[in-house]
């Protein structure tokens, strides 16, 4: 996930980045690789083949990113749907990028755009819920956390924050 935000942080993002939650840092990814297929459509249209190229492969190295962050242990049936997505994204970016097709990019985009729809309805850590404290004997005292996530808006949300191991 680092080198997938580190085409983030080429735009001035570094202090959101270093400050973000993992919930906050995956909205990240997928609002960085929509913007970047925006600018390869874009640089299609100005017929300026080497910046379209220099986007979508940015755009692919952020997918790629989101791809290695799953869990695919923790995420079951999610994470594995989402990879093969993730992996067919980056296929129809190749054929964009040799085709010229802005078709296929708005294809790409509809398909990031459903999924970061779903992960921004998820219950991030700017939703936790501050958890009353428990006192322990001293002999079997821990770090306790601090704050519990609020509980996910329903089960599938519940995996889909799985899958993503946050």
């Amino acid at each position: 996930m680092s080198s997938a935000l580190s085409s983030y942080s080429d735009y001035g993002y570094n202090s959101e980045i270093e400050y973000a939650s993992p919930h906050r840092l995956v909205q990240m990814l997928f609002e960085g690789a929509l913007k970047r297929i925006a600018f390869a459509k874009g640089a299609i249209q100005r017929k300026e083949i080497a910046e379209k190229g220099k986007f979508i492969g940015q755009a692919i190295g952020i997918v790629e990113g989101l791809k290695a962050s799953l869990d695919k242990d923790a995420g079951g049936e999610i994470a594995t749907t989402l990879e093969a997505l993730y992996d067919y994204i980056c296929r129809q970016l190749l054929q964009a990028n040799i085709k010229d097709n802005e078709d296929i990019l708005d294809e790409v985009s509809g398909l990031l755009s459903d999924v970061k729809i779903a992960w921004d309805a998820i219950n991030g850590p700017e939703n936790i819920v501050p958890q009353p404290e428990v006192v322990k004997p001293a002999e079997i005292i821990e770090p306790m956390p601090i704050n519990k996530p609020a509980h996910p808006v329903n089960s599938r949300a519940n995996k889909a924050l799985k899958a993503y191991s946050i």
